[in-house]
């Protein structure tokens, strides 16, 4: 074993390999070697080099010589980063590095590291979910860490795990990120390749939108200084292990309707990443630049030129369904433009919303929802627009044209509408209600809708309530039939769902 010491000294005559790392390839160890690291490079910077790849042991620097050598937990871990880092080139400080195999297999270092140490200690303590040892101030601080807790308010339009790193790749390299939901809230945990860079992205997108008016970044730094992830997929991405499975995580497919999928499972050099195939009509993936220019507040990504806003909705009830009730349920998340129900397969529909992103935003809240007791399926279609029948031609009124209507949600920029969109729940919110409507009208009025009202509660001013249904099936009725009800003395109800419970 090669015993490394603090001051450059070493046991017999290894001395030199300590001032000059051998230039031939080394073969593999848990001991890397990095060079070309800026002045001032802290240890905490040179450690989150290894952090996405295990357990940092042990830790020397260079300062004169801008060098470090850096202990993995095991040789596994070791080769996995010298791989990732053959392919993405590791920056510190703006800075490129080179990390190669060092020639030693070992790091022991004297008393005289106290500072290295008491880094890795701090480092180690937050790893394990504990606290650095208090009364050092070398302890790991929330700044340090390369990892990034990302919360996106006033989500109108999908805000993806790919969409993610098209923006914060933008000011370093993407590690990891892992994607949930809590609170109602769609979360993420993002991770860099070091420290500086997380503080970077923090301070350039903190309060900024995805798009106008909407999808706020709130960010902040995580306690957690690495992210384990099982599975690559659309909820999780690890890009320095491309072959982790996939797991339960699925490839978005989109059935188009030919009947043939339009999404592959593709895998390379940055993981399992479901990747749309651009076919006529179909939504094209948000690029890396519009995805940057949107982060930089400069441009809105609602309604990309050359893509499709309609909709094809199959496993329809076609004895109950009507293109009015579609307009309804799919202008919760858009403006519906036009219904066609297909003359020769009437459990299907073309639905045209106003953009390709509202058209998303629909499909992805709708597919698989229960309606008139069929889980209907809405994917996009190869169908640019939906065709008005021919003047003249009776098509039994299986088409009809919302473009004018005064019921669309969104026309106004800037609505709160768009702030308060939310996948089918059993609660819906209702709004506009005369002040002389009691609880027991409204009760009355969506049991007789069909189904089984659980909970109400009237809003202080009584103006607005939240009224709970049994099943989501049954709030899906209930919206259906009755946003825009006249309630007397011109008075329409307007309906929609709500994150809330009761």
């Amino acid at each position: 074993t090669f015993i490394v010491y603090l001051d450059g000294t070493s046991n017999g005559s290894d001395s030199k390999k300590l001032r000059v790392e051998d230039r031939m390839e080394a073969p593999p160890s848990r001991v890397l070697h990095i060079r070309k690291l800026p002045n001032e490079t802290s240890e905490t910077e040179v450690i989150a080099l290894g952090l996405p790849f295990g357990k940092v042991t042990n830790i020397l620097t260079l300062k004169g010589k801008n060098q470090a050598f850096l202990e993995l937990g095991t040789e596994e871990a070791a080769i996995t980063m010298v791989n990732y880092y053959s392919t993405v080139t590791p920056h510190v400080r703006n800075v490129p590095v080179f990390i190669q195999y060092s020639n030693h297999k070992e790091l022991k270092t004297d008393a005289g590291n106290q500072r290295a140490q008491a880094v890795l200690q701090a480092v180690s303590a937050v790893q394990g979910g504990g606290t650095p040892t208090s009364g050092s101030d070398l302890a790991l601080t929330a700044a340090s860490s390369p990892v990034l807790r990302i919360i996106i308010d006033n989500m109108f339009y999908p805000v993806t795990l790919d969409v993610l790193q098209q923006i914060f790749s933008k000011f370093g390299t993407v590690m990891k990120i892992i994607t949930f939901t809590k609170n109602n809230q769609f979360q993420a945990l993002l991770q860099f390749n070091d420290p500086s860079t997380a503080q970077q992205a923090k301070i350039a997108l903190d309060g900024q939108n995805i798009y106008n008016s909407c999808c706020t970044l709130r960010i902040d730094y995580s306690k957690l200084v690495n992210l384990n992830v099982k599975y690559n997929n659309d909820k999780s991405r690890d890009y320095t292990r491309p072959e982790l499975p996939a797991g339960d995580g699925q490839c978005w497919m989109l059935n188009t309707c030919l009947g043939t999928s339009s999404a592959f499972c593709i895998y390379g050099a940055v993981g399992s990443i479901c990747l749309s195939l651009l076919i006529s009509g179909a939504l094209s993936p948000l690029n890396a630049a519009a995805a940057a220019a949107a982060a930089a507040g400069r441009v809105a990504l609602s309604g990309h030129s050359g893509s499709s806003g309609v909709l094809l909705a199959s496993n329809l009830n076609e004895e109950m369904v009507t293109p009015q009730s579609l307009f309804t349920l799919f202008g919760v998340y858009g403006d519906t433009q036009r219904v066609k129900i297909l003359y020769n397969k009437k459990d299907s529909a073309l639905i045209q919303m106003a953009d390709a992103s509202q058209a998303q935003l629909a499909m992805s809240h709708l597919n698989g929802q229960k309606m008139y007791g069929k889980v209907i399926r809405v994917a996009l279609s190869k169908h640019t627009s939906v065709q008005l029948p021919r003047d003249g031609l009776d098509d039994q009124g299986l088409t009809k044209d919302f473009t004018n209507s005064p019921l669309h949600r969104f026309k106004k920029p800037g609505s709160k509408n768009f702030q308060n969109i939310f996948p089918p729940s059993t609660t819906l919110h209702l709004s506009n209600i005369p002040t002389d409507v009691t609880e027991e009208d409204l009760r009355l009025l969506f049991s007789n809708a069909g189904g089984t009202v659980n909970a109400f509660k009237f809003f202080q001013d009584h103006k607005m309530a939240l009224l709970q249904m049994s099943t989501v099936e049954e709030a899906i009725q209930g919206l259906i039939d009755l946003h825009n009800y006249n309630m007397g003395d011109n008075h329409h109800l307007r309906v929609s769902f709500s994150k809330s419970s009761i």
